[in-house]
């Protein structure tokens, strides 16, 4: 049996070498577009994702171990304070305190790294790799996460933008008209401002290196006005994310609570092992999603869909990439090594006219 310090020299190694089925109901046919041939670069990610696509394929193609390029991918949108889910800028809790969950996973290595519920650090991607290079653990949470990125020379910053905190003040002036919260006398505001109801947003990015080892990463603000403390599906390996560098990847987006309780990543690889495509992976799972949601009261709506978003993306070994979501249409994007695009989904439920 190896020690912790072989086992955290392998891990550190592995990193640093790296850098150095038919018809779907409602849904879209088989594309294409979405195979590529085999040993070659790829790179999915969510539908905020193209500018992480583009990156994450630029350092591969530059020899950067597939799970540095996607993080570099996804600090882009981390770093964007126009994207209100992820991040900087990310959508608060319901006391106006952005917190952030994030996963990664090494395919060559199995290894992962996650944090939680964490404040004040607007890369919380790169602090979950840190947790996988640099701790014998997987997940750190709220304060011990937020002490860890301290102690590694991240610097505390304030995550509420003027935006996003116009967003949460609107929310908390239209909860209720007996409490002393009043909305401003203009309604003029923009559409993004004007939802008080809770919002999810994340994004993920998978990668395949022309040696075939894959990676990824899942990073999000979480559900907009969540209790303090909340913890989404991002930041759990089988859930928001999950990685196996002998048949693929799979990470996702949308209500965290579902996918949590359907450990869907890990069973959209699981059906890519079984000989599934991308595509009807994460089709057959979304039915899995929706078929357990009908048994649960609160999330399914009158018309026995389920009440809320998911969506899968999935890069399989052989350089096959596919999605799917609940109600299309919908886009996710992805470079299949020659070209960056956005691309459509298959999809459960066509959107109701």
């Amino acid at each position: 049996m190896e020690t912790p310090w072989k086992r955290r020299e392998f891990l550190r190694a592995g990193t640093a070498f790296g850098a150095a089925w038919a018809a779907k109901p409602g849904g879209l046919s088989p594309s294409t577009a979405r195979v590529g041939p085999a040993g070659s670069f790829k790179a999915v990610a969510s539908g905020n994702g193209i500018r992480a696509t583009e990156k994450a394929m630029a350092l591969l193609k530059q020899g950067a171990d597939p799970l540095d390029a996607v993080i570099a991918g996804v600090n882009i949108v981390e770093d964007d304070p126009e994207d209100m889910s992820v991040g900087y800028g990310g959508l608060p809790n319901e006391d106006g305190e952005v917190e952030l969950d994030a996963s990664v996973m090494h395919g060559p290595t199995h290894a992962s790294g996650a944090v939680a519920a964490l404040k004040s650090i607007k890369n919380p991607s790169r602090v979950a790799q840190l947790v996988m290079e640099r701790t014998n653990h997987c997940l750190l949470v709220g304060e011990g996460a937020l002490k860890f990125a301290l102690a590694y020379g991240f610097a505390k910053e304030n995550l509420l933008t003027d935006r996003a905190r116009e967003a949460w003040l609107r929310w908390k002036e239209n909860l209720s008209d007996r409490d002393n919260w009043l909305p401003p006398a203009s309604k003029n505001l923009p559409p993004e401002l004007q939802a008080y109801v809770q919002t999810y947003g994340t994004i993920n990015c998978l990668a395949l290196d022309e040696k075939g080892n894959l990676a990824g990463v899942t990073t999000t603000s979480g559900l907009s006005w969540k209790r303090p403390g909340r913890v989404g599906d991002s930041p759990i390996i089988g859930a928001g994310l999950y990685v196996d560098n002998d048949i693929g990847a799979a990470g996702s987006t949308g209500f965290g609570e579902a996918n949590i309780m359907n450990v869907a990543s890990f069973q959209v690889v699981m059906l890519m092992g079984q000989g599934m495509s991308p595509e009807q992976a994460c089709l057959e799972a979304l039915k899995r999603v929706a078929d357990k949601a009908k048994r649960h009261p609160r999330l399914t709506g009158l018309d026995g869909r389920p009440n809320f978003g998911m969506s899968y993306y999935a890069l399989n070994k052989k350089g096959e990439f596919g999605s799917a979501t609940f109600v299309g249409p919908s886009r996710f994007a992805a470079h299949d090594g020659a070209k960056n695009a956005m691309r459509e989904c298959a999809y459960l439920y066509k959107a109701k006219s």
